[in-house]
């Protein structure tokens, strides 16, 4: 469940086909290497799959949760 997106700076939407078999920390490399971003500011990252109608959301708030 996603939580309160209002903590957020930013809103990123990942282009492109994500394998949704990722976890946390496969996302995080693909903002981090793909994006050349550090996943740790307070932002919220939105990735697709091959099935455009699911997202996988990343979301990083300042105390770490």
């Amino acid at each position: 469940m996603l939580g309160d997106i209002f903590v957020t700076d930013e809103i990123h939407i990942v282009c492109g086909y994500t394998d949704m078999r990722q976890s946390i920390d496969g996302l995080c490399a693909i903002v981090r290497d793909r994006l050349h971003i550090n996943s740790r500011q307070r932002a919220l990252y939105l990735f697709c799959g091959k099935c455009c109608y699911r997202l996988k959301a990343l979301l990083w708030k300042e105390d770490g949760s």
